[in-house]
């Protein structure tokens, strides 16, 4: 195949969505405040334009968003930003911060980090988390591709979902947390190159998972939806290699025609030069 070639292929699959969800808009958001970056996770508050980020280097933003006439977001504004505390008070120590999911249940703010894997609660985002119940099966995860993924259903029951499986052929084991114990009712079907980056449950009561993967050229993403025994997979999005960035947060909501809707931003990994911070909206119906 020669280089012309090549590059048309190439720019096909970039701009074309490989499913029948429908593409809105984008807007790459240039925060320029020192340490900027590395967003792994957003809330949309269900009442209004507010936004919760959280970056995986220990920090998190409040604002606002705007929407343009499509409802893509297309502005944000920071109200107010600070660190992610340890439950004493303290700043997190640097093998802490790769908090890298948010999910909100029963008034509070539940945080799932990677490296050292855990999942604590903030009554308010801004102070000091509770401790909780850990699952023992989080100490044998992988060390930076642990605890990717957290979701919360209508019940207040948690779901956390880790980046790799351990093998290609083994399902994402899929953690629940009833607000007493911890147990692996069930799994996600595994495929191809594809790894779990991000996970949502829907005002419909399913599960969504946003997936990833990298290759040379770019990112593709994906996003399945399952309902919450793990079963009626249904593939929602995907999207072609360099389509977008390194989508890794995700947000399903309803609008005010009833639609349903998804909401993602990217990992930029500090590396603004070559990378973007990129919200993403689709409409699924």
């Amino acid at each position: 195949m020669n280089i012309l070639r090549l590059a048309t292929l190439l720019a096909a699959i970039a701009t074309v969505p490989a499913s029948a969800a429908t593409f809105l808009g984008n807007y790459v958001w240039r925060p320029d405040f020192d340490g900027a970056g590395g967003y792994s996770a957003i809330w949309l508050d269900p009442e209004g334009p507010g936004v919760l980020l959280l970056s995986d280097r220990g920090h998190w933003v409040r604002g606002t968003v705007t929407r343009n006439a499509a409802g893509a977001i297309s502005d944000m504004t920071i109200r107010d930003r600070g660190p992610l505390l340890r439950s004493t008070g303290d700043d997190l120590k640097a093998d802490e911060t790769d908090a890298e999911a948010v999910a909100f249940a029963d008034g509070a703010f539940y945080v799932a980090y990677e490296g050292m894997h855990r999942v604590m609660r903030h009554d308010d985002i801004a102070a000091p988390p509770s401790r909780m119940v850990q699952a023992g099966a989080f100490e044998g995860l992988q060390t930076n591709s642990g605890l990717e993924a957290l979701a919360a259903d209508a019940a207040g029951n948690l779901y956390a979902i880790p980046e790799r499986s351990g093998v290609l052929t083994r399902p994402f084991p899929v953690f629940r947390f009833d607000g007493d114990v911890w147990t692996q009712p069930f799994d996600l079907r595994r495929d191809g190159r594809f790894l779990v980056s991000g996970a949502d449950v829907g005002p419909d009561g399913r599960l969504y998972v946003l997936e990833r993967d990298f290759a040379v050229l770019g990112f593709r993403t994906r996003v399945r939806s399952f309902d919450l025994t793990g079963q009626d997979e249904r593939l929602e999005l995907q999207t072609g290699i360099g389509t977008h960035d390194n989508l890794e947060g995700i947000d399903v909501w309803r609008d005010a025609e009833g639609r349903m809707r998804v909401t993602m931003i990217s990992d930029d990994n500090l590396r603004p030069l070559i990378q973007r911070t990129e919200f993403v909206d689709y409409l699924l119906d």
